[in-house]
């Protein structure tokens, strides 16, 4: 699914806890979920956003995270236990260019993409599949990093999301910078 792979040790530095003052999950999420909702999170590694989506959306929800590398998947099934949030996660291991989710479709309430778009060699797929497993009304929130992604190629994707149907969120605001969020249409056109 990416065309550049987050290599499993960097996965160990996104854990940092001192992240937390500049990407706060909670904050940064809170907003978007609520408890009972299902929750998806592409790119989802260790779990630094999965964890704290797990507690948002409490013991009636579901958070299904897909990644790529088994092992980062492993890493995020110990953390949840050991954070008493296993129950909530369910994790899946992409296949080839596909999330694998297409048995999810309408059933999504909140997708998060939180610096894995730009990692991704097929976007519209990505963007295709999203749209798909939301509900009608249900949103997206695109995030990449400042460093790696230009404005530019941001843009290009925000357009690849537009051609699968997403439309801006006109009641969100998103942080600014390299974030949008996008909601499938009310009525669940294409």
């Amino acid at each position: 699914m990416a065309q550049h792979v987050c290599p499993v040790w960097v996965g160990y530095l996104l854990l940092n806890p001192l992240r937390k003052l500049l990407e706060n999950p909670e904050r940064l999420l809170a907003p978007f979920i609520t408890p009972g909702m299902t929750v998806l999170e592409p790119g989802c590694g260790m779990g630094f956003f999965t964890l704290p989506m797990a507690r948002l959306v409490g013991a009636s929800g579901k958070v299904v995270v897909v990644d790529l590398q088994e092992t980062m998947l492993a890493k995020l099934r110990r953390r949840a236990r050991r954070a008493g949030v296993d129950e909530v996660i369910e994790t899946r291991l992409a296949q080839g260019d596909s999330l694998g989710v297409s048995d999810l479709g309408g059933q999504v309430d909140f997708a998060a993409a939180i610096h894995v778009i730009h990692e991704l060699p097929n976007q519209e797929l990505f963007f295709a599949e999203a749209y798909q497993a939301l509900k009608p009304g249900g949103r997206l929130l695109a995030m990449e990093p400042k460093g790696h992604v230009t404005n530019e190629d941001f843009e290009r994707s925000l357009a690849l999301a537009r051609r699968a149907g997403f439309v801006p969120d006109p009641q969100a605001q998103a942080g600014g910078g390299r974030q949008a969020v996008l909601q499938k249409q009310a009525d669940g056109r294409f």
